[in-house]
């Protein structure tokens, strides 16, 4: 079991961070954060994520372009921005991924549950690569407010089967760039055990 520290480091003292120390993340620390990440279950072990990192200014500056106003400089400032997107045909790469049966078959003719798939397990893989940044004591801010067409033409224009889910800006956050902790609800208010 995880200590009480660092369950508040990956959980209880998380963040959503608007704003950046200058403080460089290296490419080391994104093969960490993926060699985590990559190891945590979904579905079939189909791993849809594409990932791409958007850490030189150059990429920054085309993915802020395509970003509402208010998550421009979020974007721009941050180290690094995961772009987490997810593959229409990972069913392609089952049959190493997930070798215990012909998972590939399951999916073969049916592109619209293979969409679903891939949009819900590459949410998890998001998820997933934030409580690794996190782990790794790095510090996370997610954002949707993208055109994902556009997004998806820049960054995954060399395979139209990839398509953009959500971004997340990484890096050490700037903590006068965050807001007050927002209430959370207890148990009973969206839960109920069957």
């Amino acid at each position: 079991m995880l200590t009480a520290e660092a369950l508040d480091i990956i959980f209880r003292e998380a963040r959503s961070y608007n704003g950046w120390l200058d403080k460089d993340v290296s490419e080391d620390q994104i093969h960490a954060i993926y060699e985590l990440l990559k190891m945590a279950p979904t579905s079939a072990n189909m791993q849809p994520a594409r990932i791409v990192w958007a850490k030189s200014s150059d990429a920054k500056e085309k993915l802020a372009a395509l970003a509402m106003d208010g998550n421009k400089e979020k974007i721009t400032s941050a180290p690094v921005v995961a772009i987490i997107g997810y593959d229409i045909d990972f069913h392609e790469e089952l049959p190493w991924l997930f070798p215990h049966t012909d998972a590939k078959s399951w999916f073969e003719g049916d592109e619209e549950g293979r969409k679903e798939g891939a949009f819900r397990n590459s949410s998890l893989q998001g998820a997933y690569l934030m409580i690794a940044a996190r782990a790794l004591g790095l510090d996370c801010g997610p954002m949707s407010g993208f055109d994902n067409d556009k997004v998806d033409a820049e960054f995954f224009g060399d395979n139209p089967r990839h398509r953009s889910n959500f971004i997340c800006a990484i890096g050490y956050g700037d903590r006068t760039s965050i807001f007050e902790r927002s209430p959370r609800p207890e148990f009973d208010k969206f839960n109920r055990i069957a």
